[in-house]
């Protein structure tokens, strides 16, 4: 995509998103080991080109469905980090008052509609979200995210059928880290690719570099308009690591050092931020405002997050029905 198309609001958008991601989970992998953050939560560092690409496609009313993996996709459609922080250090202020926990984070208000510890467990429901939509007439899109490992499960392969069927407006992206857990796709898969499940749907399936910002917009922004005029879904593979062990504990060495350099030499914030300079659509005070911006709105979150009524089993108790 020609970053010259494209408005310096929207670049500078993306840009903020990727780098308040990243310091938001650099924080959150600090507050977790010092044992300010309870449960169990799942890092997102090197993949916020996915969800940046694909939420700056979406209007505020369309919505997103997470995964276990979700934070990195709330912030990028736009949740309030110091909510957000809240929740996860189990603060009434947070989005779920402090309830939902790092892998139940909710904010309709922006979009996030829904997300799910439950290995697909989102899929499904992103499909009943568009027939509502269809339903209703409403011109609304719902995208799914999901990782490789999802795709294995029974829910996917339904969903996906019933999308298609009934033309849904609906976009699944599968963010396709190699590892499921611990385990590469090559001894979990029988597909070649992962795409080619989108075949035996009739949909279109895309492959797309999710270290590149600006390849996974383009591809989303193609899903997302193709679904809004009624065309149906389309399943995206994109294509990206995770820097950090599948959660905040260690499982032991499993990856080779060398994969896992040879990806963090592609950083997509570096790739980015590289582009943008090179073609000389911004300049470097103007991101580095951008980064003293961020740094300051996660101190502020964590403060605002630490001077906040912590949720007890009391308060619980209130959204917890019986018949």
């Amino acid at each position: 995509m020609d970053v010259k198309s494209l408005s310096k609001e929207l670049l500078l958008d993306m840009y903020y998103k990727m780098v308040l991601i990243r310091r938001f989970e650099e924080k959150l992998v600090e507050l977790y080991r010092i044992g300010k953050i309870p449960g169990i939560a799942h890092g997102y560092i090197g993949e916020e080109a996915v969800a940046v690409g694909v939420c700056s496609a979406l209007r505020k009313d369309d919505y997103i469905l997470s995964t276990h993996r979700g934070h990195g996709h709330s912030l990028a459609k736009g949740v309030d980090p110091k909510y957000l922080m809240a929740e996860l250090m189990a603060r009434k202020t947070g989005v779920c008052k402090g309830i939902g926990g790092s892998m139940h984070s909710t904010e309709p208000e922006v979009g996030v509609i829904f997300s799910s510890a439950i290995v697909a467990g989102s899929i499904p429901i992103a499909v009943g979200v568009a027939l509502a939509f269809k339903m209703r007439r409403e011109d609304r899109v719902v995208v799914s995210f999901f990782g490789d490992g999802a795709t294995n499960r029974g829910t996917f392969h339904e969903a996906l059928n019933l999308a298609s069927l009934w033309k849904l407006p609906v976009v699944f992206v599968c963010e396709n880290n190699f590892y499921a857990i611990s385990t590469h796709i090559s001894k979990s898969i029988s597909a070649k690719e992962i795409v080619d499940r989108a075949i035996a749907y009739n949909m279109p399936g895309k492959v797309v570099d999710g270290n590149d910002v600006l390849a996974v917009y383009e591809v989303a922004l193609e899903a997302v308009e193709r679904a809004r005029r009624g065309g149906g879904p389309t399943f995206i593979e994109a294509r990206t690591y995770r820097w950090l062990d599948h959660g905040m504990y260690y499982l032991g060495k499993y990856r080779p050092d060398e994969e896992v350099l040879a990806w963090k030499q592609r950083c997509p914030i570096k790739l980015f931020k590289e582009r943008l300079l090179r073609e000389g659509v911004v300049t470097e005070q103007e991101l580095e405002m951008v980064d003293v911006r961020v740094l300051q709105e996660i101190e502020e979150a964590v403060k605002f997050a630490e001077e906040s009524e912590e949720t007890d089993l009391e308060f619980a108790k209130q959204f917890v029905y019986v018949r």
